[in-house]
């Protein structure tokens, strides 16, 4: 990060659309092949698993299901986020 003077929020963006990108051309299986939880479980499975449910839920109910189906495929790691997020903040005191 120090090299490409890049912010955490650019480095995440360009994570996350990598992994979108690698799904939507099917890549993004073989490197899980490859790579196992190396490639699973980093934030570009994330944009991997936005992509899948579009895919998925466009071929049942069509355009509408682009919208619908990138939320109910990510709609569990989202809420977990929310939660536990929370949760920090009632029991630890920040800093500063």
């Amino acid at each position: 990060m120090d090299v490409a003077k890049l912010t955490p929020a650019h480095t995440m963006v360009t994570l996350v659309v990598s992994g979108a990108v690698l799904g939507g051309f099917g890549l993004y299986e073989p490197l899980i092949e490859f790579a196992g939880a190396g490639a699973s479980v980093p934030i570009s499975s994330f944009g991997n698993s936005l992509v899948q449910g579009a895919l998925a839920e466009a071929d049942r109910n069509g355009i509408i299901g682009v919208l619908t189906g990138i939320f109910e495929v990510t709609s569990a790691g989202i809420s977990a986020a929310i939660i536990f997020g929370f949760i920090a903040a009632l029991l630890f005191k920040p800093k500063g």
